[in-house]
């Protein structure tokens, strides 16, 4: 792994061989990294998930370098995956990537096969949902959310179970069902506040969530991107709330709530101006 050729290697695949070396040794029993050896697909499952979510970063970022490195971290945790995988006999990184490839082919038969590709991108989707849907069959998975992984985040898993469900025609005909749902939603989480137990609550503000993404669904908008981008609006105009305390020589802690709100206003207002 010292040698220079290698380390300097520009070729794709002798770059991977090196990354399977290191991770053999840091896996090694007798010579690897104590931290390494100890890891479970369980302990290290939440680094492949945050990793993932800053490759997202970096891309909604447009930062070409970051996104360089994630994608190595991303890769590199799917190399750690396969790894313990072998160590236990189960698969190694060669099964991993082949059944990709395998999937990827099977599932452009317009690319691959003799289909025409002459099809819309709705002709496609359309086309590569019937060929999962068989792959789930394949599997025994029969009945219509099988295989929605339990992981998810949760308003993005809500948003593909009920996409399963309107396939086969569980769904409401018109948006006004979906927010008249919402008020009824919104008033059983007002009645629960005063009523009902904790648990009980939290059972109706999920209700209410998984409407609101059932309502982000029948209106087209990504309900993971719209909250993204409300996240992000909220830190924008609470940073702005900061800078605007400070030229007072003050900070949120020496502020208070009808202070904070005016400037949050001021702050608002300052980007409406921006924009038009």
């Amino acid at each position: 792994m010292a040698n220079d050729t290698l380390i300097h290697s520009t070729d794709p695949a002798q770059q991977m061989d090196r990354l399977l070396a290191i991770m053999r040794a840091l896996r090694d029993p007798k010579t690897g990294c104590p931290w390494d050896i100890d890891q479970t697909f369980a302990t290290i499952a939440p680094y492949t998930i945050e990793e993932a979510y800053e490759v997202a970063d970096a891309i909604e970022r447009a930062d070409m370098d970051d996104l360089r490195g994630e994608l190595g971290d991303l890769l590199f945790q799917s190399v750690f995956h396969a790894q313990m995988a072998d160590d236990a006999g189960h698969f190694n990184f060669s099964d991993v990537a082949r059944t990709m490839s395998d999937k990827m082919v099977a599932r452009h038969p317009h690319v691959f096969g003799d289909e025409s590709n002459a099809k819309s991108p709705e002709q496609q989707t359309a086309d590569w949902e019937k060929i999962k849907a068989a792959e789930r069959a394949g599997r025994d998975e029969t009945r219509t959310l099988d295989g929605v992984a339990i992981g998810l985040p949760a308003l993005l898993r809500a948003e593909k179970l009920q996409k399963r469900a309107a396939r086969v025609g569980f769904d409401w005909p018109d948006v006004k069902f979906v927010i008249d749902k919402i008020s009824e939603e919104a008033a059983e989480v007002v009645e629960a506040r005063d009523t009902l137990s904790h648990e009980e609550l939290t059972e109706e503000v999920g209700d209410l969530l998984f409407v609101m993404a059932n309502l982000a669904r029948h209106l087209n908008v990504n309900p993971e991107d719209a909250l993204r981008a409300a996240n992000a609006k909220f830190t924008r105009r609470f940073e702005g709330v900061e800078d605007l305390l400070a030229a007072r020589g003050k900070t949120p802690a020496d502020s208070d709530l009808e202070e904070m709100d005016a400037l949050w206003d001021a702050v608002k207002a300052a980007e409406k101006n921006t924009k038009s």
